[in-house]
């Protein structure tokens, strides 16, 4: 059966579509990176050879081998393997910390643990505490090198039936509004995503973002399963983003707003020839109508954002070449995709009124590693018995049937008894020729049990007080809705996938008593 017969049917393994594509492509471009290429047979073969020594090292069917390290050839290729070998991938975050991914690799019971030299430095502390066997992708002494762990060229492994709703990968929350959970994202949920045909087999796609992080791996999957080529970049760079994209005639990207930010404020970024892009991709943070509007005025090909969470229930997408007149939206929802908006007591609202965005599709976790409890509390069930994953965001449809987000249902303001969305603060702030960008939080006040705080960073040079712009603003905003603060910040604290993290910006105001 040929790779494109395979992704025709209701279910099937990416690790046979790469076996199939091996056959049909052997000597194309699969995986890139600064050292190497690696074409689909040898990717195949590599694959093969992961998964004998995994099998071999008793990571068993539905079993978890954790990666973590920075993105290479190795890294896909492990990741890959590790679906050969029928087990479960947890790609962990490098950026948390020695404690938290000790915790997730006890959480995930990973039996191996993929690493690399400047991960076992950050854990150097902690390693002791690993169980796993650790095995080096770049050849360090951060465990067994890589080609010395691989099983012999040419080893097969044994295959197993893989059912719909065994794992795929399990994918760690940030931890940033607690304890890390882990995100169990089945098969069925992944091959209904490399079906969607968005990458075609000649894609070229950049991948900057980690691949530890599912805002990557809607684009890395899909590309590889289609026959398309990945170029890996371990850490984004805005002059070699744009550099190995002339280089490579890229096609595809998947950016998140603060990388399209940078890229459009780079001062070379037109000289660069990008005639080659088809279609930009964008998820994962608030993306604002002035900056979609700058990617498409200055970079070829088409736009779509992606509103959604990595626990999956429903999306939406806004294609934004084609309605440009709904920047300010993320979209409608996708085909297969039922989304809805419930109001404080479960219920849904009506037409046109705001309310927490719930939704249901074909894309939807399992559930939270080893916590039923998280797991009941994200869902949402309808009068007809249907299950819906809650995301914490409130919204309203508009006439068309897009939908505009307000703010995180945890972010909103309640001052006074009135319900202040600080999107529309910052909305009003990036009017400011002098902003770059900016976060409102809420903060306790005596009088009003909660009022709005405003972190702001300015453009080079800019003069502007806090003060002054403090008065600039409230000026423009309704009387419940003015700032009590504004603090100027050089930048925001940001998550590795660019959200801004305003309990950062909250704990600031820990024990600060506003009247």
């Amino acid at each position: 059966m040929s790779a494109e017969e395979l992704l025709a049917q209701d279910f099937g393994t990416i690790e046979a579509v790469i076996r199939e594509q091996a056959k049909e492509l052997k000597d194309k471009p699969a995986l890139v990176d600064a050292r190497r290429v690696i074409s689909y047979a040898e990717l195949d073969a590599l694959m093969d050879r992961i998964a004998t020594a995994l099998q071999r090292d008793g990571v068993g069917k539905a079993d978890v081998a954790a990666i973590c390290a920075s993105s290479s050839v190795e890294y896909g290729a492990a990741f890959f393997g590790i679906l050969r070998a029928s087990a479960t991938v947890a790609p962990l975050a490098p950026s948390s910390t020695p404690e938290s991914l000790i915790v997730q690799l006890n959480d995930s019971g990973a039996k191996v643990f993929f690493l690399d030299a400047q991960l076992a430095e950050h854990m150097a502390g902690v390693m002791d505490q690993v169980k796993a066997k650790r095995v080096s992708l770049d050849g360090s002494a951060a465990g067994q090198p890589f080609e010395d762990w691989l099983a012999p060229v040419g080893a097969k492994p044994q295959l197993h039936e893989v059912d719909p709703d065994q794992g795929f990968n399990i994918i760690y929350s940030s931890g940033t509004t607690g304890a890390p959970k882990g995100i169990v994202q089945p098969h069925r949920m992944r091959w209904g995503q490399i079906r969607r045909g968005v990458y075609p087999g000649d894609s070229v796609t950049m991948i900057s973002t980690p691949l530890y992080s599912n805002t990557t791996l809607v684009s890395f999957l899909p590309t590889i399963s289609n026959g398309g080529t990945a170029v890996l970049m371990p850490k984004f760079d805005v002059h070699q983003f744009l550099t190995l994209s002339q280089k490579h005639r890229a096609t595809h990207a998947m950016l998140v707003p603060v990388q399209y930010r940078r890229l459009m404020d780079h001062p070379e970024f037109d000289s660069f020839d990008l005639s080659s892009y088809r279609m930009k991709f964008s998820t994962s943070a608030p993306f604002s109508a002035a900056l979609k509007r700058q990617v498409l005025d200055r970079w070829p090909g088409g736009l779509v954002e992606y509103y959604g969470m990595t626990e999956g229930g429903g999306s939406c997408g806004l294609q934004c070449h084609e309605f440009p007149d709904k920047l300010h939206t993320v979209g409608r929802p996708l085909p297969g995709h039922d989304i809805r908006l419930i109001d404080e007591d479960g219920k849904e609202v009506a037409q046109g009124e705001i309310g927490e965005v719930v939704g249901r599709s074909g894309a939807m976790m399992v559930g939270y590693h080893n916590q039923p409890g998280k797991t009941s509390e994200a869902e949402w069930w309808s009068p007809e018995g249907l299950r819906y994953i809650r995301t914490g965001d409130v919204g309203r449809f508009d006439e068309d049937g897009f939908l505009t987000l307000m703010d995180r249902k945890k972010d909103m303001v309640i001052s006074g008894g009135f319900n202040i969305y600080p999107s529309d603060l910052e909305a009003e702030l990036a009017k400011h020729p002098d902003v770059v960008e900016s976060a409102v939080v809420g903060v306790p006040s005596e009088k009003w049990g909660e009022t709005p705080v405003a972190f702001v960073a300015l453009k080079p040079g800019a003069k502007i007080s806090a003060e002054e712009l403090k008065a600039w603003l409230n000026e423009r905003v309704g009387k419940t809705q003015r700032l009590a603060d504004l603090k100027l910040v050089p930048t925001l604290p940001r998550s590795h996938i660019g959200k801004i993290l305003k309990r950062e910006l909250r704990d600031e105001y820990k024990g600060v008593a506003i009247a």
